[in-house]
């Protein structure tokens, strides 16, 4: 059994499908996470900059229309180095792009995903990068 994240955790999940979004919230929420949620990745800046970065973990699509979760991640933590971000995505090659940002990304979650899945891979991130 994995060890659980005691405590609930500020997440933001950005993410333009709105039934991905909708489906990862109510996990997380149910997992007793307070969730704020972003339809892309400049929506998803100008929530952590008005949050002044106080987020635990932000979960980000990688593939989105305006600005794309890895060049807000890049922002994110260019603003807040502390930042954890855990980006999704269903696209090989976009994973290898985030695995580029090595220090910035801890991990990529691919895309489809079950709901215990999301719920794990948050838990994880949020205990390993404690």
């Amino acid at each position: 059994m994995p060890a659980k994240y005691a405590g609930m955790a500020k997440l933001l999940i950005v993410e333009d499908d709105e039934s991905v979004r909708t489906l990862a919230a109510r996990a997380l929420e149910r997992a007793g996470h307070e969730i704020d949620i972003a339809a892309d990745g400049a929506q998803g800046l100008s929530l952590i900059r008005a949050a002044n970065g106080a987020y635990d973990l932000v979960v980000s699509d990688i593939r989105m229309p305006e600005m794309d979760g890895i060049e807000m991640a890049i922002a994110a933590a260019a603003l807040f180095p502390a930042m954890k971000i855990m980006l999704m995505t269903g696209y090989a090659d976009q994973r290898e792009r985030a695995e580029e940002l090595n220090g910035i990304i801890l991990d990529v979650v691919q895309k489809p995903f079950t709901l215990a899945e999301i719920r794990s891979r948050v838990d994880k991130a949020l205990i390993c990068f404690a």
